[in-house]
C-alpha cells in the first residue's frame, strides 16, 4: 500500500472509512498515513479485510476509490463470505442498531428517515435532520453521538438548544440562570439517561466530556474532536445558525435537528433552519435529511394530528 495515496483510498476526510464504520459496527478502523489496522470480532474483521483488499485493487486500477465502489465491494464480499454458511454474518446495512444501552437494550433506527440520518452521518460531516415532532430526530442523533464517544472517534459530546419557547421570556422566569435554562435542555438529558448509566453520565457531565448548554454559550468557541448536536434549530436565527456552524473544528461532526413548521421566533425574525437549506445545499460534506409523517414513532394519533394540521395550514395559506 506504500505506493497508494491514502486520500485516494480512504476518501477525502476519510469518508470511505466512515462508510465501512457504518457496515461493520463492531470493527474499529484505524487509518494512519498509508496504514490501516482493523480490530474486532474475527468473522467481521475477516470480511472487512477482504473489502479493504478490494479497495486496494480498485485504487491501483482507477487511482481512487469512490463511495459507490466501497458499497459495491461490501455487497459482493459479504455475499462470498456468507455462501454456504449456516450462520451468515449480518452486516448493519440499514444502520438499524446504533448502540446498546447500559441495560443491554438495542437502540435502533426504526423508520426510513431515522435510517437515513444514520447513513448520512457516517458519510457527511454536517447533517441537517428536518421533520415534524415525534420522528426521533433528537434521539437518533444523541445515540449516534454516544456511539462515537464510546468508540473514541470523538473526545466529547456537545448538545445545544436555543433557549426560546413560545410565550416565555427567560428574564421573567423564576430562579437562577441554570434553573431557568434546565427545562429547555431536559429532553437532551432524558435521551442521555436512556443510553448511559447514571453514574457514568454524571461523571462525564462533571468533566465536560458531555456538555449540554444553550446555543448562545457556543459563541467564541472552536469545537474540535467533538460530536455536536444543535436541537430545535428552527428557533435559531440566521445569525445564530451561522455562529454555530462556524464553531465546528477539526475532527468534529454535527447534526442539526428541527421542525420548520413549529418555530417560536418572533414574526419579524426568520428561522435560520429555513434559509440554510438554500445557502448550503450544494456544499460537499453537508447533507439534508427530511423526515415525514411515516417516521412518527409516538402515539398512533400523533401522525394523524400532524397530517390534519398540514392539511389545515395548506388550506389556510
Amino acid at each position: 500500500m506504500n505506493h497508494i495515496d491514502p486520500v485516494s483510498l480512504f476518501g477525502l476526510h476519510d469518508r470511505n472509512i466512515r462508510i465501512l464504520d457504518g457496515h461493520f459496527p463492531e470493527t474499529r478502523f484505524n487509518a494512519r498515513g498509508n496504514r490501516i489496522k482493523l480490530t474486532g470480532p474475527k468473522e467481521e474483521v475477516d470480511l472487512a479485510e477482504d473489502v479493504v483488499k478490494g479497495m486496494l485493487e480498485v485504487a491501483e486500477r482507477k487511482s481512487s476509490v469512490s463511495e459507490d465502489d466501497v458499497e459495491t465491494l461490501v455487497t459482493v464480499k459479504s455475499g462470498v463470505h456468507n455462501a454456504g454458511r449456516p450462520n451468515p454474518i449480518k452486516l448493519d446495512h440499514e444502520g438499524n442498531v446504533i448502540i446498546h444501552t447500559h441495560r443491554g437494550e438495542a437502540i435502533q433506527a426504526k423508520t426510513p428517515g431515522q435510517k437515513r440520518i444514520v447513513s448520512s452521518s457516517s458519510i457527511h460531516d454536517i447533517v441537517f435532520a428536518i421533520g415534524p415532532a415525534g420522528t426521533g430526530k433528537t434521539y437518533t442523533s444523541v445515540a449516534l453521538a454516544v456511539k462515537a464517544l464510546k468508540e473514541r472517534k470523538v473526545r466529547k459530546i456537545i448538545l445545544a438548544r436555543p433557549a426560546v419557547e413560545a410565550g416565555e421570556n427567560l428574564g421573567f422566569l423564576p430562579g437562577d440562570l441554570k434553573e431557568k435554562i434546565d427545562p429547555y435542555l431536559r429532553p437532551l438529558y432524558d435521551a442521555l439517561e436512556d443510553m448511559i448509566e447514571q453514574e457514568r453520565l454524571e461523571l462525564n457531565l462533571a468533566k465536560n466530556i458531555i456538555e449540554i448548554a444553550p446555543l448562545a454559550y457556543m459563541r467564541g468557541r472552536t469545537l474540535n474532536n467533538a460530536f455536536v448536536i444543535l436541537d430545535e434549530a428552527q428557533n435559531a436565527t440566521n445569525t445564530q445558525m451561522k455562529m454555530f456552524l462556524t464553531r465546528i473544528g477539526f475532527n468534529s461532526r454535527a447534526i442539526i435537528t428541527g421542525d420548520i413548521t413549529q418555530t417560536d421566533l418572533p414574526r419579524r425574525q426568520q428561522s435560520g433552519l429555513i434559509s440554510i437549506q438554500n445557502i448550503l445545499q450544494d456544499i460537499e460534506g453537508i447533507d439534508f435529511v427530511y423526515l415525514g409523517q411515516e417516521d412518527v414513532v409516538r402515539h398512533r394519533l400523533v401522525r394523524d394530528i400532524i397530517k390534519a394540521y398540514d392539511k389545515f395550514e395548506n388550506k389556510d395559506s
